[in-house]
């Protein structure tokens, strides 16, 4: 009995598959509504500010930000928890493939949503007199929160791997 329990319970770290591949979907999304701005800025490109259209690359390089840790999150999560990735010698290897354990992954993404938060903290002061100081002032609680928290959870890591 015990031996099927632990079987099926190991088995079951498949059902993280579906997750995996949804994710891939998230980011083909991601792509679709990066190209769409991408297009719909072209046209106006000369008719911008030079303000505005720094907002809309920053908004792109956001995109870029969460399409990172997107991928990082997939093909991590996927080789931590479900199965190693088999990928052919001559194909190219992405060179942090099976080398990120889940602490390492963590950190990456906090530090990935530290950049992101960063980069909606800058898109916020570019717009800043349009928005009212007791929310940029939350913007700034919020973003020092994931600095912080990103932080610790460094700190701890350093402190338990020595």
């Amino acid at each position: 009995m015990e031996r099927f329990i632990e079987n099926t319970m190991y088995a079951a770290r498949w059902l993280l598959a579906p997750i995996y591949l949804g994710l891939s979907l998230a980011l083909l999304a991601l792509a679709l509504k990066f190209f769409q701005e991408i297009f719909h800025v072209l046209p106006h490109v000369f008719e911008l500010a030079e303000a505005e259209l720094i907002l809309v690359l920053l908004s792109m390089i956001d995109m870029a930000l969460v399409g990172g840790l997107l991928v990082m999150v997939m093909i991590s999560g996927y080789e931590n928890f479900v199965s190693q990735l088999d990928i052919d010698e001559g194909k190219e290897k992405l060179e942090w493939l099976g080398k990120m354990d889940s602490g390492s992954l963590k950190l990456k993404v906090a530090a990935s949503i530290v950049a992101i938060s960063s980069i909606h903290l800058l898109r916020m002061f570019m717009d800043a007199q349009k928005i009212p100081n007791d929310k940029l002032l939350w913007y700034v609680i919020i973003h020092m929160t994931f600095v912080v928290s990103a932080f610790a959870m460094a700190y701890v890591d350093k402190l338990t791997k020595h």
